[in-house]
């Protein structure tokens, strides 16, 4: 990755410090009985189209908004305004953190012609306070299933604030881009890039985005992904 890319991920934790420095796991939403909550669309076998597969938490699920605010559906309505054929399916589940993620990859993955992955993981990690270290070892597994199948990989960046302390501000920002140079992947340095602060563009939580901020978090993600894409509508 170039340097270029790892200065632009150093400068754009500034803006997630004030969003994340303040906010509890609290904030991330799971069933009644603490299990993960269900994605907004369940993952369907057997369609023949290439899929895409957004996997992730709350930022991905859409906590807070209806399924066609959610950013998978509005990506999904991109990739069809511009002619690519792909089905994108969202994975996301909100309160996962990157253990929550690695333990039903495997039930993800085994779906049939699933082309790209955009792995989106790690926020509730550092809003929990979890060891850097295990959750970059858990994306890293989860990397590598991805790879195994074949399925190209677009891991979207996740920033701590300084508040969570020198080494692990470094630690946790630096796993990201440290794994898309080990693995060679696509990799978007902060998807919230645009959005976060700005009240304007986030529910009351301060932490998710509404339904514009939703919009931009989408732009961030299609302009990342758009080089990956391959098959077009005929």
């Amino acid at each position: 990755m170039s340097q270029f890319i790892r200065f632009s991920a150093f400068i754009s934790f500034i803006f997630l410090a004030a969003l994340l420095s303040g906010c509890g796991a609290a904030k991330y939403q799971r069933s009644p009985d603490g299990s993960n909550a269900k994605p907004l669309v369940t993952p369907q076998a057997g369609a023949q189209r290439p899929k895409i597969i957004a996997f992730g938490d709350s930022l991905t699920a859409g906590f807070g908004l209806s399924e066609k605010e959610s950013y998978p559906y509005l990506l999904q309505e991109k990739l069809k305004a511009d002619g690519f054929d792909y089905e994108v399916i969202n994975a996301g589940v909100s309160g996962d953190t990157s253990l929550g993620g690695l333990e039903r990859s495997d039930w993800v993955l085994e779906q049939e012609n699933v082309a790209i992955l955009i792995l989106e993981l790690g926020a509730n990690d550092l809003l929990r306070g979890m060891s850097p270290d295990r959750m970059k070892e858990n994306l890293d597994k989860i990397i590598r299933k991805a790879k195994s199948k074949n399925i190209r990989v677009l891991l979207c960046g996740m920033l701590a604030p300084p508040t969570a302390g020198s080494n692990y501000q470094r630690d946790f920002t630096m796993a990201f881009p440290d794994l898309a140079d080990e693995h060679k992947v696509e990799f978007l340095p902060f998807l919230l890039d645009g959005v976060a602060t700005k009240k304007d563009l986030n529910q009351p939580d301060g932490i998710h985005p509404n339904a514009e901020g939703e919009k931009l978090m989408t732009e961030n993600v299609y302009r990342a992904l758009k080089p990956m894409l391959k098959n077009r509508l005929s």
